[in-house]
């Protein structure tokens, strides 16, 4: 008897189903389909009941347009098949929508804190770690592990701060550690231009895959390292697009 037991794919097989045949009566209840839905499954009735007792005429005729109830059915419920599929559609580019929204989400923290310490010209360094743990660098920090919030990021880089000398490490959607000491980058072509900040940023994505985020004190201008690389001079509609394609 053990294989009248459903098993979860099964469960969830069927549920799938109901759900579509719900959707489905919905749809065609408000269109007004009712009747030729209950007209086919008269005539679904019917050639079972003659094939159970054996009505040859019967069977055989609704045996032969049986391969035609299929393109019957879609062309009769065209609309609603249509209102169906749309309805999948629909949930798919929310789905996908959400998930843009909820990665800009995660990101307007951060953008909105550099907009400001740019404009004041508040020197910061904010790293963003991806699949290379900096686990060596944060517990050798003030370790905050803090959510993410403008203001946070605004109170540890504000020069009156003990913690805004370094750089912060944020992970996923949380702040990790500040007063973070990064290894600076050797290559001379970026020692004679850079300064500390800088170089520090340049540093810790030539040793993983992060991301850093340098504000000049100087300057106020932003700057983007990754991959051992710099990207000077960056835009913030631009810094987003950078984060978001990071976060793929």
């Amino acid at each position: 008897m053990g294989f009248l037991i459903p098993k979860f794919k099964d469960i969830i097989d069927i549920l799938l189903i109901a759900f579509l045949i719900y959707q489905s009566l919905l749809i065609v209840r408000k269109s007004g389909g009712y009747q030729v839905l209950w007209g086919l499954l008269f005539l679904l009735l019917l050639y079972f009941l003659a094939v159970i007792f054996d009505l040859k005429v019967v069977s055989s005729l609704l045996s032969a347009i049986r391969n035609f109830w299929i393109v019957a059915v879609v062309i009769l419920f065209q609309p609603e098949l249509r209102s169906i599929l749309a309805r999948f559609n629909l949930s798919r580019e929310l789905g996908t929508a959400f998930r843009k929204r909820e990665k800009t989400s995660l990101y307007s923290p951060i953008i909105d804190a550099v907009s400001s310490m740019s404009f004041r010209k508040t020197g910061a360094l904010i790293v963003l770690e991806n699949k290379r743990k900096l686990h060596e660098y944060i517990q050798s920090a003030e370790v905050i592990d803090a959510a993410i919030s403008m203001r946070l990021i605004l109170t540890i880089f504000n020069p009156k701060s003990l913690l805004h000398d370094g750089a912060i490490i944020v992970r996923g959607e949380r702040i990790m550690a500040a007063k973070v000491v990064l290894p600076l980058s050797k290559k001379q072509e970026y020692a004679r231009k850079f300064g500390t900040r800088h170089l520090a940023g340049i540093g810790i994505t030539e040793l993983s895959d992060a991301i850093a985020i340098i504000v000049s004190e100087q300057s106020g201008k932003v700057s983007v390292a990754s991959a051992g690389t710099i990207q000077t001079d960056v835009a913030f509609e631009e810094l987003m697009q950078i984060l978001t394609d990071a976060a793929k």
